[in-house]
Protein backbone atom coordinates (compact mmCIF):
# COMPACT_ATOMS: atom_id res chain seq x y z
CA UNK A 1 0.00 0.00 0.00
CA UNK A 2 1.26 3.76 -0.93
CA UNK A 3 0.00 6.13 0.68
CA UNK A 4 0.92 9.83 -0.57
CA UNK A 5 0.79 13.42 1.56
CA UNK A 6 0.70 16.26 0.57
CA UNK A 7 1.40 19.73 2.25
CA UNK A 8 -1.42 21.98 3.25
CA UNK A 9 -1.42 26.05 3.47
CA UNK A 10 -1.87 24.98 7.10
CA UNK A 11 1.67 23.93 8.31
CA UNK A 12 0.39 22.32 11.41
CA UNK A 13 -1.88 19.92 9.45
CA UNK A 14 -0.67 17.31 6.54
CA UNK A 15 -3.30 15.73 3.90
CA UNK A 16 -2.29 11.60 3.87
CA UNK A 17 -4.38 9.88 0.53
CA UNK A 18 -4.40 6.10 1.01
CA UNK A 19 -5.86 5.96 -2.65
CA UNK A 20 -9.23 3.70 -0.96
CA UNK A 21 -12.24 5.36 0.59
CA UNK A 22 -12.20 6.63 3.64
CA UNK A 23 -15.62 7.86 4.10
CA UNK A 24 -17.70 7.28 1.54
CA UNK A 25 -20.16 10.23 2.66
CA UNK A 26 -20.02 13.01 4.72
CA UNK A 27 -16.75 14.19 7.12
CA UNK A 28 -15.44 13.63 10.59
CA UNK A 29 -13.30 15.82 12.64
CA UNK A 30 -12.29 14.74 15.95
CA UNK A 31 -10.26 17.31 18.23
CA UNK A 32 -9.64 14.55 21.26
CA UNK A 33 -8.71 11.04 21.56
CA UNK A 34 -11.14 10.73 24.13
CA UNK A 35 -14.07 11.22 21.35
CA UNK A 36 -11.65 10.15 18.26
CA UNK A 37 -11.17 6.50 19.72
CA UNK A 38 -14.90 6.26 20.69
CA UNK A 39 -15.94 7.11 17.30
CA UNK A 40 -12.54 5.66 15.11
CA UNK A 41 -10.51 3.20 15.71
CA UNK A 42 -8.36 4.90 12.84
CA UNK A 43 -8.78 8.49 14.64
CA UNK A 44 -7.85 6.43 17.91
CA UNK A 45 -4.52 5.50 15.99
CA UNK A 46 -3.58 8.30 14.94
CA UNK A 47 -4.17 10.72 18.22
CA UNK A 48 -2.02 7.62 20.09
CA UNK A 49 0.70 9.43 18.36
CA UNK A 50 2.45 11.82 20.82
CA UNK A 51 2.01 15.05 19.29
CA UNK A 52 -1.66 14.70 17.53
CA UNK A 53 -4.37 17.33 18.04
CA UNK A 54 -6.84 16.80 15.22
CA UNK A 55 -7.64 14.44 12.44
CA UNK A 56 -10.28 15.24 10.13
CA UNK A 57 -11.90 12.29 7.39
CA UNK A 58 -13.04 13.32 4.05
CA UNK A 59 -13.94 11.43 1.27
CA UNK A 60 -10.46 9.99 0.04
CA UNK A 61 -8.02 11.51 2.62
CA UNK A 62 -7.02 12.00 6.47
CA UNK A 63 -5.69 15.55 7.57
CA UNK A 64 -3.58 15.40 10.71
CA UNK A 65 -2.84 18.43 12.83
CA UNK A 66 0.28 18.38 15.58
CA UNK A 67 0.57 20.06 18.09
CA UNK A 68 3.51 22.85 18.38
CA UNK A 69 6.07 20.73 19.52
CA UNK A 70 6.91 17.70 17.59
CA UNK A 71 8.13 18.20 13.99
CA UNK A 72 6.52 16.60 10.88
CA UNK A 73 9.41 14.39 9.86
CA UNK A 74 9.55 12.74 13.58
CA UNK A 75 5.92 12.24 13.34
CA UNK A 76 5.30 11.50 9.75
CA UNK A 77 6.55 7.51 9.55
CA UNK A 78 4.13 7.06 12.76
CA UNK A 79 1.21 8.21 10.79
CA UNK A 80 2.38 6.63 7.83
CA UNK A 81 2.46 3.43 9.66
CA UNK A 82 -1.05 3.52 11.60
CA UNK A 83 -3.01 4.82 8.84
CA UNK A 84 -1.79 1.52 6.77
CA UNK A 85 -2.09 -0.94 9.59
CA UNK A 86 -5.64 0.31 10.18
CA UNK A 87 -6.15 -0.49 6.30
CA UNK A 88 -4.19 -3.74 5.78
CA UNK A 89 -6.26 -5.51 9.08
CA UNK A 90 -9.67 -4.55 7.05
CA UNK A 91 -11.34 -2.61 10.20
CA UNK A 92 -13.82 -0.27 9.73
CA UNK A 93 -12.52 3.73 9.83
CA UNK A 94 -15.74 4.17 11.99
CA UNK A 95 -17.63 2.22 15.17
CA UNK A 96 -20.58 2.07 13.71
CA UNK A 97 -23.15 3.08 10.49
CA UNK A 98 -24.70 5.17 13.31
CA UNK A 99 -21.96 7.53 14.23
CA UNK A 100 -21.45 8.07 10.42
CA UNK A 101 -23.78 10.69 10.25
CA UNK A 102 -22.93 13.84 7.58
CA UNK A 103 -21.11 16.91 9.71
CA UNK A 104 -23.47 18.83 7.18
CA UNK A 105 -26.31 17.15 8.07
CA UNK A 106 -25.67 17.54 11.81
CA UNK A 107 -24.65 21.52 10.81
CA UNK A 108 -27.60 21.90 9.06
CA UNK A 109 -29.79 21.33 12.72
CA UNK A 110 -27.99 24.02 13.76
CA UNK A 111 -28.34 26.19 10.79
CA UNK A 112 -30.00 29.92 11.06
CA UNK A 113 -31.44 32.53 8.86
CA UNK A 114 -34.59 34.54 8.40
CA UNK A 115 -37.26 32.34 5.95
CA UNK A 116 -37.59 35.69 4.06
CA UNK A 117 -33.91 34.79 2.99
CA UNK A 118 -34.29 31.06 2.23
CA UNK A 119 -33.86 31.79 -1.64
CA UNK A 120 -30.47 33.89 -0.87
CA UNK A 121 -29.55 30.87 1.40
CA UNK A 122 -30.15 27.85 -1.22
CA UNK A 123 -28.16 29.99 -3.47
CA UNK A 124 -25.10 30.45 -1.24
CA UNK A 125 -25.47 27.02 -0.39
CA UNK A 126 -25.13 25.89 -3.92
CA UNK A 127 -21.95 27.85 -4.29
CA UNK A 128 -20.39 26.33 -1.52
CA UNK A 129 -21.55 23.21 -2.33
CA UNK A 130 -19.96 23.53 -6.24
CA UNK A 131 -17.37 25.99 -5.65
CA UNK A 132 -15.80 26.39 -2.53
CA UNK A 133 -16.27 22.97 -0.81
CA UNK A 134 -14.18 21.00 -3.92
CA UNK A 135 -11.51 23.38 -3.53
CA UNK A 136 -11.11 22.85 0.42
CA UNK A 137 -11.12 19.62 0.31
CA UNK A 138 -8.23 19.85 -2.26
CA UNK A 139 -5.98 21.48 0.84
CA UNK A 140 -7.33 19.20 3.41
CA UNK A 141 -10.73 20.55 4.97
CA UNK A 142 -14.07 21.48 4.58
CA UNK A 143 -16.28 24.27 4.93
CA UNK A 144 -19.86 24.08 5.69
CA UNK A 145 -22.88 26.56 5.81
CA UNK A 146 -24.12 27.66 9.43
CA UNK A 147 -26.17 30.94 9.05
CA UNK A 148 -27.29 34.38 7.45
CA UNK A 149 -28.02 37.46 9.11
CA UNK A 150 -28.16 40.98 8.17
CA UNK A 151 -26.02 40.48 4.93
CA UNK A 152 -23.16 38.15 6.90
CA UNK A 153 -22.80 34.61 6.06
CA UNK A 154 -21.20 32.66 8.80
CA UNK A 155 -19.18 29.20 8.25
CA UNK A 156 -18.01 26.85 9.87
CA UNK A 157 -14.11 25.38 8.93
CA UNK A 158 -12.94 21.75 9.43
CA UNK A 159 -9.74 20.03 8.73
CA UNK A 160 -6.98 21.67 7.58
CA UNK A 161 -9.04 25.08 7.71
CA UNK A 162 -9.55 25.07 11.22
CA UNK A 163 -6.60 27.10 12.61
CA UNK A 164 -5.19 27.63 9.38
CA UNK A 165 -3.43 30.96 9.25
CA UNK A 166 -4.19 31.55 5.66
CA UNK A 167 -7.97 31.21 6.50
CA UNK A 168 -9.26 34.45 7.33
CA UNK A 169 -7.36 35.19 3.13
CA UNK A 170 -9.30 32.15 1.75
CA UNK A 171 -12.34 33.54 3.60
CA UNK A 172 -12.13 37.36 2.94
CA UNK A 173 -10.42 37.18 -0.42
CA UNK A 174 -11.86 34.33 -1.78
CA UNK A 175 -15.22 33.15 -0.66
CA UNK A 176 -16.73 36.83 0.73
CA UNK A 177 -15.37 37.96 -3.08
CA UNK A 178 -17.11 34.86 -4.30
CA UNK A 179 -20.33 35.06 -2.38
CA UNK A 180 -20.81 39.26 -3.02
CA UNK A 181 -20.26 38.73 -6.78
CA UNK A 182 -23.03 36.03 -7.05
CA UNK A 183 -25.29 37.34 -4.47
CA UNK A 184 -25.36 40.56 -4.04
CA UNK A 185 -27.30 40.30 -0.56
CA UNK A 186 -23.84 39.14 0.63
CA UNK A 187 -21.84 41.79 2.52
CA UNK A 188 -19.37 39.91 4.66
CA UNK A 189 -18.47 36.27 5.85
CA UNK A 190 -17.42 34.89 9.02
CA UNK A 191 -15.87 31.65 10.62
CA UNK A 192 -18.04 30.51 13.64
Amino acid sequence: MFIQTEATPNPATLKFLPGKVVLDQGTADFRDAESAGAASPLAGKIFAIPGVSGVFFGYDFVTVTKSDGPEWQHLKPAILGAIMEHFMSGAPIMTSATQVADDAERDSEDEFFDSADAEIVDTIKELLETRVRPAVAQDGGDITFRGYENGTVFLNMRGACSGCPSSTATLKHGIQNLLKHFVPEVQHVESV
